[in-house]
């Protein structure tokens, strides 16, 4: 069976994970835990435990159970003195933390429960902070306030400065024959994960073919203005290392009037600038993997699903007569 990795964090990498998990492959998902926002952030400061809210999802996205066991985990509080805002399965996996005395053995229990498809590992057994220097020097603290700052970044970075990776983490990386960078935001989901010393070194040195899933929408505060391109850019820039073997980006056309309402949070369309793609060694596919609904814009999980199990396929010689 062929193994994917999924490095990433954030709304996106769920979006993917329910794609691949309808096919017969063996898949592990690499979650940030540099999250410091809401009911994670909480936990996280109170309990002193990792952020719980990206691998909640994550679990939630690969889990093959009843639905209403799913809404359950996902349940938000709305009112409630300390419990507003805090989510159920946020909740469920502090508890799991405190009984079994490690984060790392609490989300493999709770994959149990969830009869989850596949492994979910956090990219460290640790709460990580991520820091944002700004391109006039100011240093920015914490993955929640990064893009609010109103600046320019220039790179991000992690303390402490010795986070290790777990050792399941770095096998699962050495056994991949796919390893897929994404989708999520550039500088907070994805690059947390690729900081993490060993981790990141893990992929370049990795001899599975990389793709790397592009954002379908600029994100005011973290890639105002980038094209695909300056996505890789950016990437290459924090790893010191030409890593990725191929890139999806969106081609297909979107609504006006979607278009006008993220215009109004500074986020566009991300520009499948081929040639600049190309001329930096990948196997570019700009097609229509877009799903468009009630003004919203996400990767639509089949399709990508779909073309990241075709990379797996041998390349085709063709014939000859």
């Amino acid at each position: 069976m062929k193994k994917i990795v999924v490095i990433g964090g954030g709304t996106g990498l769920p979006v993917l994970l329910r794609g691949l998990k309808q096919y017969n492959v063996d898949l592990t998902a690499i979650v940030t835990v540099a999250d410091d926002g809401g009911s994670s952030g909480r936990l996280r400061d109170e309990l002193d435990m990792p952020p719980p809210g990206d691998i909640r999802n994550v679990l939630a996205a690969l889990s093959d159970v009843e639905p209403l066991i799913i809404e359950l985990f996902q349940h938000r509080f709305e009112n409630g003195n300390g419990l507003s805002g805090h989510s159920l399965g946020n909740l469920i996996l502090a508890a799991m933390t405190s009984i079994t005395g490690d984060f790392v053995r609490a989300v493999r229990e709770m994959g149990k429960v969830l009869n989850v498809r596949g492994k979910v590992l956090p990219a460290a057994n640790e709460s990580v902070v991520l820091h944002a220097e700004m391109e006039d020097g100011t240093i920015v603290s914490g993955e929640s306030k990064i893009p609010y700052s109103g600046k320019k970044i220039k790179r991000v970075f992690l303390t402490p400065a010795n986070i290790e990776p777990l050792d399941e983490t770095i096998a699962e990386l050495r056994t991949a024959d796919l390893i897929v960078i994404g989708p999520g935001s550039l500088y907070t989901s994805i690059l947390p994960n690729l900081l993490v010393p060993k981790l990141g070194e893990e992929v370049c040195q990795s001899k599975a073919k990389k793709v790397y899933i592009c954002n379908v929408m600029t994100q005011a505060g973290e890639t105002l203005n980038y094209t695909a391109s300056d996505h890789v850019k950016a990437l290459y820039d924090h790893m010191a290392c030409a890593f990725l073997d191929a890139i999806i980006v969106n081609d297909a056309p979107i609504l006006p009037e979607t278009k006008e309402r993220y215009a109004k949070e500074l986020a566009a369309p991300v520009v499948c600038d081929t040639a600049k793609l190309e001329a930096l060694g990948l196997q570019v596919i700009c097609d229509a993997i877009i799903d468009e609904r009630d003004g919203t814009v996400r990767h639509d999980t089949k399709k990508v699903a779909a073309l990241l199990v075709s990379l797996l396929a041998p390349p085709s010689h063709g014939t000859y007569s």
